[in-house]
């Protein structure tokens, strides 16, 4: 599968990348099947080849989130950026202060072992 993604091409603490078209499973620093682009994140700069980019799309090659996400603020596709920050999993259980949490918690495995206490009696009863 054909995937459109970033290569970084910088110095040490100068971040430049390549957009290239590249197969999925290969390391990073491997030669794409074709350069679309460049990307200087300091400057903000951004050197597209639209027309390819198109070509590759329509030959069902996938973008990266942070592609994705570039093509859409340069203006190359439309539609909505993809969230690519990393969230916290428990957002629930990060709101609760930590004693309620542990109480809620508590509540929650001492009814489940009145549940299983209850299935347990039930067999003998009948």
């Amino acid at each position: 599968m054909l995937v459109i993604r970033l290569q970084r091409v910088g110095r040490r603490n100068d971040p430049a990348f390549r957009i290239v078209v590249t197969e999925r499973r290969s390391k990073p620093k491997t030669g794409g099947i074709e350069i679309l682009g460049s990307y200087h994140p300091k400057t903000k700069a951004a050197v597209l080849k639209k027309e390819r980019i198109l070509y590759w799309m329509s030959r069902g090659a996938k973008m990266s989130d942070t592609v994705h996400n570039l093509l859409i603020s340069k203006g190359v596709i439309r539609g909505n950026k993809i969230d690519v920050v990393k969230t916290k999993p428990s957002v629930a259980a990060a709101a609760l202060p930590p004693a309620e949490a542990k109480e809620a918690e508590a509540a929650k495995i001492v009814e489940a072992a009145a549940e299983t206490a209850a299935e347990i009696a039930a067999p003998a009863i009948s």
